[in-house]
């Protein structure tokens, strides 16, 4: 008997070991998701704060996400502690939530190898060096355009990014994130196949502001 329970002991530990390793991943992903689209297809329904009239969120940060060159990490087992409330909190007035902060560190963060502090550091750098269109962010009514609309003004406004390197995905008739892909050291550079799924939609909702 206590054969048999050393025996699943070190089975479920050699399975553990041979999961998902924090650090090893071949690039990231930036995704910023356009927040008025969030509330009409979940927020609003959620009572979300960050959907109340007057709160301005646009492009928010969803995640910085460790990339396979094919697939992704997720979950990893890591040593480093686990987030503050500080922490979460100061991510907010870019995430929406600090409940977004920790669930990003949960599943993304801890495969980066970083510790909570240093994600979510290296997060908010990634965030900031992406010029989000101004023009966006003016509409005052609700429109219907061709979502590679949206691809084209992040291009423009970041001379620094190309078409193969950035994707639009859209939800429900929605668009839904811009997804930008990154070097480890923060690079643009082009999306492994299994990222690039830009909508095609021809008549995607965007929602503006509140």
């Amino acid at each position: 008997m206590k054969r048999a329970v050393f025996l699943l002991i070190w089975l479920a530990g050699a399975a553990w070991a041979e999961g998902e390793r924090a650090g090893d991943f071949d690039y990231y992903v930036l995704s910023l998701s356009w927040t008025p689209s969030w509330c009409a297809l979940e927020g609003d329904d959620r009572g979300s704060p960050q959907c109340d009239p007057g709160q301005g969120h646009g492009f928010t940060l969803h995640g910085l996400w460790p990339q396979h060159d094919e697939g992704w990490p997720s979950f990893c087992p890591t040593s480093e502690r686990p987030p503050t409330r500080a922490e979460t909190g100061a991510m907010v007035d870019i995430m929406g939530s600090s409940g977004l902060a920790w669930h990003q560190w949960r599943k993304h963060g801890t495969c980066t190898g970083l510790s909570a502090e240093d994600y979510y550091r290296l997060s908010r750098l990634a965030y900031e060096a992406v010029t989000r269109p101004e023009l966006l962010r003016r509409l005052d009514r609700e429109v219907r355009l061709p979502a590679e609309v949206i691809e084209e003004a992040f291009l423009e406004e970041n001379p620094g990014l190309a078409d193969e390197m950035l994707t639009v995905t859209c939800r429900a008739g929605h668009v839904q994130e811009v997804r930008i892909c990154l070097t480890r050291g923060l690079e643009p550079r082009a999306c492994a196949a299994d990222v690039a799924r830009d909508c095609t939609l021809s008549e995607a909702i965007f929602p503006p502001m509140r």
